[in-house]
């Protein structure tokens, strides 16, 4: 599995057009995506102070069927492979959300349910 941490209007107009994109999609040519054990970093790197954000959990598996292609880049700031999404996701390809926010600390934590694997 695949996770991004969305804007909600990014996640809005994927329900009306059945396609999760992103600015980062049309900026850079693909979207940007975290592996599990990389989510919490790129939330408190990313989205401090963001309570309005929406975790999305996308199948890898789901991603190929619709020849969307995913591709693990280095990226050297962060010292690691990063997962980028070579286009627009289908719904379908989009098994899970969460709202996601910081506790009352100000740090993300995992949704009750998708834990530390």
């Amino acid at each position: 599995m695949l996770y991004r941490i969305a804007e909600p209007a990014d996640w809005q107009q994927a329900q009306q057009t059945g396609f999760f994109a992103s600015t980062d999609l049309a900026a850079e040519g693909f979207i940007h995506s975290s592996e599990h054990h990389q989510i919490l970093e790129t939330a408190g790197r990313y989205y401090a102070g963001r309570t309005d954000l929406v975790l999305l959990e996308w199948d890898e598996a789901a991603l190929a069927t619709a020849q969307v292609r995913v591709v693990r880049e280095w990226v050297a700031s962060r010292q690691q492979h990063f997962a980028h999404v070579f286009g627009p996701v289908p719904l379908a390809a989009v098994r899970r959300t969460w709202v996601f926010a910081p506790d009352a600390n100000g740090v993300f934590q995992l949704p009750p349910g998708l834990g530390e694997q």
